[in-house]
């Protein structure tokens, strides 16, 4: 209950400096917007925009660890700000300044659903959706993209799961026994389930055999 509590009264608190926020990047004030969202970001979490723009996305998830749990929720309110954060930047025309900060927000947003954060705080599914679309054109970090990964897969869409998987192989940042675990994992699954996910279970059969030929 205290920490339901707690979520609710960061959550209002939030929600009324987007608003403004929101106004304020209608306006066209740049300045104005970020310095109320450094405001926030220093209020909810002691934390500047100064400093989490020179932090990695790792490094960030980290401060939310204690004792080897994940603050998900803090962690998913972190990242939506991020979100309002770049989409100030984006419409200043400072792009690439926008996609940096979706990107670590889109690693944070993966991080703490994949950690229990509670779903309906910020419509964390349809933010991580809205995020993967806006940064379609920009590779993701390796990191982020095991992130997607683990997401697609734990949300039953195994074909872009596999997508992922092959961005990954082409990289050179996964293995062969990696590729194989996820073809395994997947044939551990019913053959209705797989076809529901997009990837019927010959192309799962199919998928594991090049791999172990490919590789």
């Amino acid at each position: 209950m205290l920490r339901r509590d707690y979520l609710v009264r960061m959550i209002e608190e939030m929600t009324e400096v987007l608003g403004k926020v929101f106004m304020l990047k209608q306006q066209k004030k740049k300045v104005e917007a970020l310095w109320a969202l450094d405001e926030l970001f220093k209020g909810q979490f002691r934390l500047s925009s100064q400093l989490l723009e020179n932090l990695s996305a790792k490094d960030i998830v980290r401060l939310f660890q204690t004792g080897g749990e994940v603050e998900a929720d803090k962690l998913q309110s972190l990242a939506r700000l991020l979100k309002e954060e770049g989409d100030v930047y984006e419409t200043s025309g400072e792009s690439d300044e926008g996609a940096s900060r979706w990107l670590k927000s889109l690693h944070l947003y993966l991080t703490a659903a994949l950690h229990g954060a509670e779903r309906s705080l910020w419509d964390i599914s349809a933010a991580i959706s809205e995020l993967q679309s806006l940064l379609k054109s920009y590779r993701l970090p390796p990191d982020t993209e095991w992130l997607v990964l683990h997401w697609e897969e734990t949300e039953g869409r195994f074909d872009q799961a596999e997508n992922a998987l092959y961005r990954l192989l082409e990289e050179g940042h996964a293995t062969k026994e990696d590729a194989a675990g996820f073809y395994e994992r997947l044939l551990t699954l019913s053959p209705d389930t797989l076809s529901a996910g997009g990837l019927p279970i010959e192309e799962v059969e199919e998928g594991l055999a090049e791999v172990k030929v490919r590789f």
